[in-house]
């Protein structure tokens, strides 16, 4: 993806920024907890928290004691965020202009936002803004394709619907060597760590649909492709035994890349 696709991508979610909100699953607290298990303090930032997914699942983990700040570039997702958790201290800021003071946090985090930053500047900034042995962590859902008829499932999307960030093996590929600080931002970071951790989603067929309609590769669509790609993905659903009669489980997994600030 270039540069042009890359902005274009990550600028389409405001649009949907209540089906956002309403529709995306949170993260594993297990995930979470592992992601924060090295960070020096309590200081925790939601980087790109769109409309506070991480954000809530980092509010569930109160007996960490996490002080947490969300920061959001879309005014749309950062008006979803702020309506559903008014406690939150939340600003509008981007990774590569992060709205807080040199050292201010011990943790950064970022839910499914990581892949959007531009590293060269985010990394720095992300550095500037992290207490020394504070921890960066990127988490990511991905549909578990081990799962036979999820597979089907990712072969019916086509890779707009189902990216190369939404299943493991993928998620692997990309993050080994995507998504860390760049350039002379490096050597402030050690080695990077990858953890996998088990999740699920209650869904049914509408809302699984209703999910995959707010990711990026879809919102961008013409319409009639965007409606040609979900017909296809509520066929297949409604052809499986797993997903044809009421709710069920979609498996998951929240993936985790971790690095330290020197």
């Amino acid at each position: 993806m270039d540069q042009d696709q890359r902005l274009l991508h990550a600028s389409s979610f405001g649009a949907a920024a209540g089906a956002y909100a309403e529709h995306r699953p949170d993260y594993a607290q297990a995930a979470v907890r592992w992601a924060l298990e090295p960070a020096p303090g309590p200081r925790v930032l939601d980087l790109g928290a769109g409309t506070g997914k991480l954000t809530a699942t980092l509010g569930a983990l109160g007996a960490l004691g996490a002080e947490v700040i969300a920061v959001e570039p879309d005014v749309a997702m950062l008006t979803e965020l702020r309506r559903s958790l008014p406690a939150v201290r939340a600003l509008r800021g981007s990774a590569e202009a992060i709205p807080l003071p040199d050292g201010s946090v011990d943790a950064v985090l970022a839910g499914n936002a990581m892949h959007w930053f531009d590293m060269a500047v985010a990394g720095p900034e992300i550095a500037r803004v992290l207490a020394p042995g504070g921890v960066l962590a990127g988490l990511w859902n991905l549909m578990d394709d081990r799962v036979e008829w999820v597979a089907g499932l990712a072969r019916a999307g086509g890779s707009a619907a189902v990216g190369p960030r939404d299943t493991p093996a993928s998620w692997r590929a990309e993050t080994a060597a995507m998504h860390l600080p760049k350039t002379g931002a490096a050597a402030r970071f050690g080695s990077p760590e990858h953890g996998e951790f088990p999740h699920g989603q209650r869904r049914t067929a509408d809302t699984l649909v209703a999910t995959i309609a707010t990711r990026a590769g879809v919102l961008v669509m013409p319409e009639r492709e965007r409606e040609a790609t979900l017909g296809r993905i509520r066929a297949f659903l409604a052809s499986r035994p797993e997903t044809a009669g009421g709710e069920f489980t979609l498996p998951m997994l929240t993936g985790v890349l971790r690095v330290r600030r020197l």
